[in-house]
């Protein structure tokens, strides 16, 4: 059992007392009505490769992990409907392969695809490198198929793309990381696949120059940005000095760069003339001082291997302290600015590593503690610069957690920045479903 109790960060480690592995939702089911009827707890859990102990059980000893990992079908797939209709189980890559092999994209798209499942993605309403153009995973689903507390099957699985019957029950369960009741099935939008697609590493001169390219590429594209990544210099000069094979392409290394990538229908070239037709533009406002576009997809995957192994490069060099936070996109500019200042002048020598989804506000702004250097003090000062961030991010009407959720790591955050009233309803609602509390307890509310 000791893979499904501990999870990947290695911060949270439960003591299970059974773990099941069912293989279909009546098994899911039957698996939940026992554990009603002995007023057991259910911790579900997908592929574990959450970052906030949401689907990792406590140590009581009296919890039961449920594993969707065999679950791993795909039911359907209706090509003139757009629509694939997968089990929770389904690793996201497969779901992606499946729908590239009948000519048609599954967008949804993060670092951990390879081994993270769908059900756990719904469950946590998983971001990644696309919203910028598709949404959220919640905005990629049509209807699910979920097990409630008392065992009941609700077979949600609709396939329209109007259906005004009411309240919108499936949008209840993502994003309620299992604690409302358990996602066995879902059905996906599917996009035609893209035939055109450029990608581009570009130093800017600011961010405020960044969210100016933004605006150029999306109006000279005809919408068609699909990622607009941010990268601070000391993340991608990390990601070059401790990953092999990857290597910065400019001759000299700059403040700040963006990866950008957009895509389309069609293989006119268009899209590329676009892309050079926005750079050419802010390179005359002197907006970008540097850029580089993929001349084939080897060159595109090294560009967006400087972005993806950040993380990877951050846990070689030293410890680190972490925020998975959004603002309105007018105002990233803004939190880079005011959240790099605080974290130095609360710490001496602090790297600060700031990268992500400038597209859609959503910063990972991480700081790093000098390699070499003695870790405990910096590490000492996580609360205090968790606490200056958030209340940063409050003041920006921004969010404290962006794509990561709550689980166990956010819990006192969601108590002091959420309103009362909103708190309330959420935990209505976990009544009103869940009124044992067995399902996930001690996760979000």
């Amino acid at each position: 059992m000791a893979p499904f109790a501990l999870d990947q960060r290695e911060i949270w480690r439960g003591a299970p007392l059974a773990v099941a592995r069912p293989a279909s939702t009546e098994e899911v089911a039957e698996v939940v009505r026992e554990c009603a009827s002995a007023g057991v707890a259910v911790v579900p859990q997908g592929g574990n490769t959450g970052l906030c102990g949401g689907s990792v059980p406590d140590d009581s000893g009296r919890q039961v992990v449920l594993s969707l990992s065999r679950m791993n079908r795909i039911r359907e797939l209706d090509a003139r409907n757009f629509t694939l209709t997968a089990e929770a189980g389904c690793i996201l890559a497969d779901v992606q392969s499946a729908a590239q092999a009948e000519g048609m994209l599954f967008p949804l798209s993060l670092a951990a695809e390879g081994t993270c499942q769908i059900g756990g993605n719904l469950a946590t309403n998983a971001g990644g490198t696309a919203v910028l153009r598709y949404g959220n995973t919640r905005d990629l689903v049509l209807g699910v198929e979920v097990v409630l507390a008392d065992g009941q099957v609700w077979n949600g699985l609709r396939r329209l793309r109007k259906d005004n019957t009411g309240y919108k029950l499936a949008h209840l369960f993502m994003g309620s990381e299992g604690t409302l009741g358990i996602i066995t099935a879902a059905v996906l939008k599917l996009f035609p696949r893209p035939r055109e697609m450029h990608t581009s590493l570009i130093a800017v001169r600011d961010p405020d120059a960044a969210l100016s390219l933004l605006e150029r590429l999306r109006s000279a594209s005809g919408d068609a940005v699909t990622t607009f990544e941010y990268i601070n210099g000391p993340s991608l000069a990390l990601a070059v000095d401790w990953v092999e094979g990857n290597r910065n392409p400019f001759d000299e290394a700059h403040d700040h760069y963006v990866l950008a990538e957009i895509s389309g229908g069609s293989e006119t070239g268009q899209l590329r003339s676009a892309m050079e037709e926005a750079l050419a533009a802010a390179f005359e406002t002197g907006e970008v001082l540097d850029a580089v576009i993929a001349e084939s997809s080897t060159q595109a995957n090294a560009l967006w291997a400087l972005r993806e192994t950040i993380p990877q490069a951050q846990k070689r060099a030293s410890a680190s302290i972490k925020h998975d936070v959004s603002v309105p996109v007018s105002r990233v500019p803004e939190i880079l600015a005011r959240g790099s200042a605080m974290m130095r002048e609360e710490l001496d020598d602090v790297v600060v590593v700031a990268f992500g989804h400038l597209g859609d506000g959503n910063i990972h702004f991480n700081a790093n503690a000098p390699p070499g250097g003695d870790a405990q003090p910096f590490l000492d000062a996580s609360e205090r610069i968790h606490a200056r961030m958030y209340e940063l991010v409050s003041e920006l009407d921004g969010s404290f957690s962006a794509e990561h959720g709550i689980g166990q790591l956010k819990r006192d955050q969601m108590q002091q920045y959420r309103p009362a009233v909103e708190l309330d309803m959420m935990r209505r609602i976990k009544v009103a479903l869940d009124p044992q509390g067995i399902l996930n307890p001690g996760k979000v509310v």
